[in-house]
């Protein structure tokens, strides 16, 4: 069976959403008046990405200190990691969030070489300038998790789908299997989603034993 797991990052494999915690303590102005539009389906996520990371203005090495400080990964991420190798599954990390930090997060966990895919970020003297860039290299404004799920399955992958949030409903849609936790369960009860409850990687893992 040639299977990847798609997995969410912020909120997901981190216990808190780092990109948030980022913003609320470095962005300047109102950012979360711009969240609300992008949930209220006003903007897009490129839209909101890039205004609320455009009035960062605190250095990068910075910017990793203070996560480096907070950040708690989701109990079972390593094991997933080598449970997927070991099953010669291909695990991808899908990210509505900024590349700078998810891999400076990983690099710090010992999980560098984990394939990930989210916002690509520019440091320059005015600030910080964010991008999504699909898998056909082409920039995009929105919908960037699900063009990946459908990149996938293209590519004949049978797509287990790990989330936590709203932003994860379209390619969760997409996928063959879905584990869920938070608003991503609970849009899949609304929707009659056939999904798995998790609460950590752990259950992830079960999860994938029983296919």
């Amino acid at each position: 069976m040639k299977m990847i797991v798609q997995c969410d990052f912020d909120g997901t494999l981190t216990v808190e959403d780092m990109g948030f915690y980022l913003l609320d303590n470095f962005a300047k102005g109102d950012w979360r008046q711009w969240l609300e539009d992008y949930r209220d389906k006003k903007i897009t996520v490129g839209e909101f990405n890039s205004r609320a990371f455009a009035t960062v203005r605190t250095a990068k090495e910075e910017l990793l200190a203070a996560i480096r400080s907070e950040t708690r990964l989701r109990e079972g991420f390593s094991e997933l990691v080598a449970y997927c190798r070991e099953k010669d599954f291909r695990i991808a990390i899908v990210s509505n969030g900024v590349d700078f930090y998810i891999n400076s997060i990983l690099a710090d966990a010992g999980l560098g070489d984990v394939e990930a895919h989210a916002a690509t970020s520019r440091f320059h003297p005015g600030g910080l300038t964010v991008q999504y860039i699909g898998p056909d290299d082409i920039p995009l404004n929105d919908d960037f998790k699900a063009a990946y799920t459908r990149f996938f399955l293209k590519e004949g992958y049978k797509v287990a789908y790990v989330g936590n949030g709203p932003s994860d409903a379209n390619p969760a849609s997409l996928s063959q299997h879905v584990f869920a936790r938070d608003g991503l369960l609970e849009y899949c009860k609304e929707k009659n989603l056939p999904c798995q409850p998790f609460n950590d990687m752990h259950d992830v893992i079960k999860g994938l034993e029983s296919l």
